[in-house]
């Protein structure tokens, strides 16, 4: 499937998905009135009103700055230290083996139950977003890493290491494109958790961001506005994810394309 096709296919679901969502929330059936009721689910007009209204008066751009902000810096912080910490616990089978259960158990704890305790240490300001996002992404990228370097051909580390490679060209020629595909696979998972991480924490204690224009339309049960937040914030992602996939490309030209495994 070419490129312009999938993207018009794609396109074409989107549209599909709003037409219905307008049609189930405007047309009257047999008691005259909608299936899904507007002050539940708002319409897809009074949603793009809302955000054209947004953008128009220029109210948004610094709560998506913020929030921008928070997912990028946990983005960042995040995986870098999933990436060293993976490749260290792989490199370092004692390591791993020692801190694996304190690992699972950190991992285990829900993150919720840890925002407000970020709250407290960091403040109200953007750093209690920045850790929680940093939980959220750092063990999906540690634990992809770990599993790369460990995913090493047994046969290419015999020959590379029988061709006198020594560790530093072994982990930049052996272990670190092993390690690419899955770091890659686990940073579009990532970019969606940084940005959940902001927003959560946002929506728990903040002034500023996505996460409290959606808090705000709640407690008023502005419908449109909830609406209106969560498709700016999936817009936002989708942007985010778009970069990951343009450097992606760059660092993986070396990767085959994969299979076509239609009968």
């Amino acid at each position: 499937m070419g490129r312009v096709t999938l993207v018009l296919i794609q396109l074409l679901v989107a549209v599909v998905a709003i037409a219905l969502w307008h049609v189930l929330t405007t047309v009257p059936v047999s008691d005259g009135k909608p299936l899904f009721p507007p002050f539940f689910f708002s319409t897809p007009i009074d949603v793009i009103e809302r955000i054209v209204k947004w953008f128009a008066e220029g109210t948004i751009w610094r709560h998506l700055w913020i929030t921008l902000l928070e997912a990028m810096l946990a983005f960042v912080i995040g995986s870098v230290g999933g990436v060293l910490v993976g490749f260290w616990f792989a490199r370092q089978p004692r390591v791993a083996a020692v801190f694996d259960p304190y690992v699972k158990m950190i991992n285990a704890l829900p993150r919720i139950v840890l925002a407000p305790i970020f709250t407290l240490w960091f403040g109200l300001g953007i750093w209690s977003k920045v850790a929680l996002g940093v939980t959220l992404v750092f063990f999906i990228v540690f634990f992809n890493v770990y599993q790369g370097v460990k995913e090493v051909s047994p046969t290419v580390l015999a020959n590379a290491r029988m061709l006198g490679m020594n560790e530093r060209q072994l982990m930049r020629h052996v272990y670190w494109p092993s390690a690419l595909s899955w770091m890659f696979s686990s940073l579009h998972t990532s970019v969606g958790f940084a940005v959940v991480g902001a927003v959560v924490g946002e929506y728990l204690g903040s002034a500023a961001g996505l996460g409290y224009i959606i808090l705000q339309a709640e407690m008023t049960f502005d419908i449109a506005g909830v609406f209106a937040g969560m498709f700016v914030l999936a817009a936002f992602v989708i942007v985010i994810d778009g970069l990951v996939t343009l450097v992606e490309r760059r660092l993986l030209v070396w990767r085959p394309a994969a299979a076509d495994t239609r009968t």
